[in-house]
């Protein structure tokens, strides 16, 4: 009986550690990698906003992973919702804002200029995504330019689709004639067993020396 007891004791000890650990392992998840990725997102845009602030701007050829180079707005979101844009979507790129795949296009470029983001963890900078909507603005600022994209379709595909990064979404012989943009990011939120995409078309592209697009006007 005394040692029955005393495997019980410490069974249960070691599942009072365990569940300590798990309980550590979420606050880190849920808070402290969000803490952490705000952090490094401030530190992007600070640099962006460093660099722009320079006479003359030129974007390093290629960029470096990992490296800011525009921010999205997407007013559906709310007047707040500015993230920088940066290159890569390596689980570090994630964690300093949206990263941009590397083999598509670049912002208002012909072709598939393509971005994930995490909808949970991480700064989870595309958690609402599912609310964006036909027709919806997405706006892409660079040191000199703003890109205006319309939403045409959102979608929910398989985490093998990757046919949604192509040129022509769907269609990887076509011979690109549009600038596109396209969001991924898991759904639903806290899995990845799929994929949501946002599909959306170049609309209007207003030097920024002209000021503000429409689409950002009520954005003070």
């Amino acid at each position: 009986m005394r040692a029955a007891r005393l495997a019980m004791r410490g069974l249960g000890e070691l599942l009072l550690t365990a569940g300590l650990v798990l309980l550590l392992f979420c606050v880190y998840q849920l808070v402290w990698t969000n803490v952490e990725a705000h952090r490094r997102q401030d530190a992007v845009t600070q640099r962006l906003a460093d660099d722009w602030r320079q006479p003359a701007v030129a974007a390093q050829e290629p960029l470096k992973l990992g490296e800011g180079f525009a921010f999205l707005r997407i007013p559906r979101l709310g007047k707040d919702f500015d993230v920088p844009v940066v290159e890569g979507v390596r689980a570090q790129d994630l964690s300093r804002g949206v990263g941009h795949y590397r083999e598509t296009a670049r912002p208002g470029d012909i072709g598939n200029f393509a971005v994930a983001g995490h909808r949970a963890t991480n700064g989870e900078p595309f958690r609402d995504l599912d609310q964006v909507r036909r027709g919806d603005a997405l706006v892409v600022e660079t040191a000199t330019t703003w890109f205006t994209y319309v939403v045409d379709s959102t979608r929910i595909v398989k985490p093998t689709d990757v046919w949604v990064l192509d040129p022509v979404p769907g269609q990887p012989n076509a011979t690109p004639t549009r600038a596109l943009l396209t969001l991924t990011t898991c759904n639903p939120r806290w899995a990845s067993t799929e994929r949501l995409i946002v599909f959306s078309h170049l609309d209007e592209t207003t030097p920024k020396a002209a000021g503000r697009p429409p689409a950002l006007a009520g954005d003070r």
